[in-house]
C-alpha cells in the first residue's frame, strides 16, 4: 500500500519457502471485476462456509493488546494469521 517499492528480507523468503506474487484490478474493466466477484462467490465462499477452506490462525489477541500483537508480527515467529479480537 506504500507504492511500487517494497523492502524485505530475502533470507526469510527463501527459508520459509515463500512465494511473492502481485496483481491489480485497477486496470480491469467493470465487467471483468463483476465476473471475478461472481466466480469467487460461487466457487470460494462455499468452501469457506463449509469449513473446507480455513485460514491458518497462529494467535489471537484482544484488541486492547494490539501493541503485543504487532510485536508478535514483527518477531517473525508466526506462521499464520494474527487476529485482533473485538468480541471479548
Amino acid at each position: 500500500m506504500a507504492g511500487a517499492k517494497a523492502d524485505f528480507n530475502i533470507h526469510q523468503v527463501m527459508t520459509r519457502r515463500l512465494t511473492i506474487t502481485g496483481s491489480t484490478l485497477r486496470s480491469r474493466d467493470k465487467t471483468f471485476k463483476a465476473d471475478l466477484a461472481a466466480a469467487v462467490e460461487a466457487n470460494v465462499w462455499p468452501l469457506v462456509a463449509s469449513g473446507k477452506c480455513r485460514p491458518n490462525i497462529t494467535r489471537a489477541f484482544p484488541y486492547t493488546d494490539a501493541a503485543a500483537a504487532h510485536r508478535w508480527l514483527e518477531s517473525g515467529e508466526h506462521t499464520g494469521k494474527i487476529l485482533l479480537n473485538f468480541t471479548a
